[in-house]
């Protein structure tokens, strides 16, 4: 697939952040919109994105005395979010908090969008990283890979895992994993991780797939087994997950991100008005905490540094997938 990387886009985000840090503040009302400010996740209410996206909002809204809203519109892996933001206003009053695992994901398995996502979707700041996470229900008795490898040669009938995302490493990461251990793993399509989270606690689905940060506190409450995560190193928030590396299948390490965007018309000042707000929330240590908390490692970045980490991560995955034999739908 080919790759565009859009340096002049690129290099006007960053020049309009740089003039945003140098320049003195400017009352915000007259900068963005008075009236309300949507972010769109596009996955349900009750997983990892939106429960970022909400934390966020929560602290961004004090910051700026605006009135911000989540705006779940769940919906084909993510995409009907982007699709909405593309054609939303871009006056500065529709935001987008998303994760790689739906726009380079994306991108990169699909021939055909209802949008480009280096085209129509502008960044505006990183949020953080975040693996992918394998989990399975605590109904099964299993707590470790070796474990459920067995667990799964004794039950033949259900081998299969949930995915947070069709098209996505959510998805991609389960089906490589079955060809890693010899035994194929069928993925079963679900609208987000809550679903997928009540299924795996009810004991109807075993196992799943998604972000680390759509499963960590139920780990932690040991409702259910995160057995491997995808990160290339043990992650801070929880470092007693085993990496896929250590546990012997290092071509599957991955590390995606969250980071909110923008439509592509919005212009350079809004963009660099919206980083340097989020960047100051994201930055502050009670936040970065807070997010810790829920699996996701902090890291704020300019518009063009997320766009660059956009486009590495399509040429990685666009890799991964030519060598898995794996071709765009």
């Amino acid at each position: 697939m080919t790759i565009r990387f859009d340096r002049r886009k690129a290099l006007t985000l960053a020049g309009g952040a740089l003039a945003a840090a140098a320049a003195p503040r400017v009352s915000l009302a007259q900068s963005l919109p008075a009236g309300t400010i949507r972010v769109l996740v596009g996955f349900p209410a009750g997983g990892g994105s939106d429960v970022m996206a909400r934390i966020i909002a929560e602290k961004l809204k004090e910051r700026t005395g605006l009135n911000i809203i989540i705006d779940n519109r769940p919906g084909n892996s993510g995409n009907l979010a982007c699709e909405m933001l593309k054609n939303g206003p871009a006056d500065g009053s529709l935001l987008m908090y998303g994760t790689s695992a739906t726009t380079v994901a994306q991108r990169v398995t699909r021939k055909e969008l209802q949008y480009d996502v280096e085209k129509d979707l502008a960044t505006i700041a990183l949020a953080g990283t975040v693996s992918v996470a394998y989990v399975v229900s605590s109904t099964i008795g299993v707590r470790t890979m070796p474990e459920y490898i067995a667990w799964l040669k004794k039950n033949p009938r259900k081998q299969n895992f949930g995915t947070t995302a069709m098209g996505s490493m959510t998805h991609f990461f389960g089906v490589l994993l079955g060809k890693e251990i010899g035994i194929p793993l069928e993925p079963i399509a679900y609208k987000g991780a809550g679903p997928l989270i009540a299924d795996l606690s009810a004991g109807h689905a075993s196992a799943g797939c998604g972000g680390v940060s759509d499963f960590l506190t139920h780990h932690k409450a040991d409702k259910m087994r995160i057995i491997a995560i995808s990160a290339p190193k043990r992650v801070n928030a929880a470092p007693d997950l085993p990496t896929i590396s250590e546990l012997g299948y290092p071509k599957l390490s991955y590390e995606g991100f969250y980071g909110f965007y923008g439509p592509s018309k919005m212009s350079a000042g809004l963009i660099a008005l919206w980083n340097k707000e989020l960047r100051a929330v994201l930055d502050s240590a009670d936040m970065r905490q807070r997010l810790l908390g829920v699996g996701l490692e902090v890291q704020s970045s300019t518009p063009a540094e997320m766009f660059t980490r956009q486009a590495n991560l399509i040429a990685t995955m666009t890799a991964t997938m030519k060598a898995a034999g794996v071709e765009p739908e």
